[in-house]
C-alpha cells in the first residue's frame, strides 16, 4: 500500500493544525472577556482628575484596614496611625472573587467590639474584600484585601 503526499494533503494538514490553534485561542479569548468585569470607573479621565487629592486625603487619615477569615467569618478592623480602633461614619464591605464580579455581595457587618464581622460566602479559595469607609469629616477611605477561605467539609 503506497501513500502519496500531495499538495492538497499538505494543505489539509496545515489547515487542520492552524484551525485547531485558532479555535482554541478564540475560545480562550471569549471566556477571558466574558468573565472579566473590566470596568472600574465610568469615566477614567474624570476619576484621574481627583485621584491625587483623594489619595492624599486618605493617607492623611493614617488608617489601616485588616481583613481576615476565621472560623467561617470575615473579620474587618480599621485602625488609625497609632493602632487605635476607628469607628467610621459609614462602612461598606463587598466580598467577591478577584477575577470576576459575578459573586460580588455587600456584606451585612455586625459589630463585635472594634471588629466588624459577617459570615463568609460558601466556597474556599481566594476572595477579594473591598472596604469603603467614610471618616467623620467626610474623607473617603478605600482598601482592597485578598483573603483565603478554606473549603467547607
Amino acid at each position: 500500500m503506497s501513500f502519496e503526499l500531495t499538495g492538497r494533503r499538505v494543505f489539509g494538514l496545515f489547515a487542520l493544525g492552524f484551525g485547531t490553534i485558532i479555535a482554541v485561542n478564540v475560545t480562550l479569548a471569549v471566556n477571558a472577556v466574558r468573565t472579566f468585569p473590566g470596568l472600574e470607573v465610568a469615566n477614567s479621565y474624570v476619576a484621574s482628575q481627583h485621584f491625587d487629592a483623594d489619595r492624599t486625603a486618605q493617607q492623611a487619615l493614617g488608617w489601616e484596614a485588616v481583613a481576615k477569615v476565621e472560623d467561617g467569618a470575615l473579620r474587618v478592623e480599621l485602625t488609625d496611625a497609632e493602632g487605635r480602633p476607628v469607628a467610621p461614619a459609614a462602612l461598606t464591605v463587598t466580598v467577591g472573587r478577584p477575577t470576576t464580579d459575578r459573586d460580588d455581595r455587600v456584606m451585612a457587618m455586625a459589630s463585635e467590639g472594634v471588629v466588624r464581622v459577617a459570615p463568609m460566602p460558601e466556597g474556599g479559595g481566594a476572595w477579594l474584600v473591598r472596604i469603603d469607609a467614610e471618616a467623620m469629616d467626610g474623607t473617603a477611605f478605600h482598601a482592597r484585601r485578598i483573603v483565603a477561605a478554606e473549603r467547607a467539609g
